[in-house]
């Protein structure tokens, strides 16, 4: 039976009657559904991402104008980069709010009342990587339009890209929980969230400069591996340490 959650919160009444019985993943699933419907409803994380995604992405194509192989060799790494900064940045100012909105609503005691922590956790990062990949899919589009970008191999372009985005929330969803109760949320988050992310960066870049050249998808399998094994250990990582900083 799904625990009873609400648009604004969970209800402290009557969620704790129902949650021996609700299953792990049908708890998240809740929590999830409870953020998609307070996100839809106030768009706050959504509008902040995709403009900033936007004016990310512009300011790029003004300031550099589109690229071409005669203006730099090292083309494809240098596009790369700046896709990835891009989305980084633009995660920011979205991921950090995670945990925030029931801090301002006051409903975090309702919600540890109302679902087991593992399940918050698990509710919040897949509430947060449906929120990156449509935060990865604007960025790329308008990347490649805006700055004309040639994408060589497009079917590992979007693994590698995939892959970081699940690397990357696997790394912030603790954090933005560690900072939710913090008077300077965004600046916190970043500088907490950057040096877990500087691997990350390394290998996505890299890979993904490999899909923009048009080279094989044996080129970007190790990039792959190591996004894969990444996200494992900060997922697990994440896990054994969210119940002691969630119920602190």
């Amino acid at each position: 039976m799904d625990p009873h959650v609400s648009s604004q919160g969970i209800s402290e009444t009557s969620a704790p009657a129902t949650l021996p019985a609700a299953p792990l993943l049908t708890a998240a699933w809740a929590v999830f559904r409870k953020d998609l419907r307070s996100e839809l409803r106030t768009r706050y994380a959504l509008n902040a991402i995709l403009l900033f995604a936007v004016s990310t992405v512009v300011a790029i194509s003004l300031g550099m104008g589109p690229l071409t192989t005669s203006r730099n060799a090292d083309l494809p790494l240098i596009q790369a980069a700046l896709l990835w900064v891009a989305i980084l940045f633009a995660a920011f100012t979205g991921l950090s709010r995670a945990f925030v909105q029931e801090e301002e609503a006051r409903t975090a005691a309702a919600l540890r009342l109302s679902a087991r922590p593992t399940a918050v956790f698990l509710g919040k990062l897949l509430f947060n990587l449906a929120l990156l990949l449509i935060l990865v899919g604007v960025t790329t589009v308008l990347f490649v339009i805006m700055l004309r970008v040639q994408v060589g191999n497009p079917g590992l372009l979007a693994a590698l890209l995939l892959a970081g985005s699940m690397g990357l929330v696997a790394a912030t969803t603790l954090i933005a929980a560690i900072i939710a109760r913090a008077s300077v949320k965004g600046a916190l988050f970043a500088v907490l969230s950057f040096p877990l992310l500087v691997p990350l960066l390394t290998v996505a870049i890299q890979g993904s400069a490999n899909a923009l050249a048009g080279r094989g998808w044996e080129s970007g399998i190790g990039s792959l591996q190591v996004l894969a094994g990444y996200t494992i250990a900060l997922f697990t990582a994440s896990l054994f340490l969210f119940n002691t900083v969630w119920e602190s």
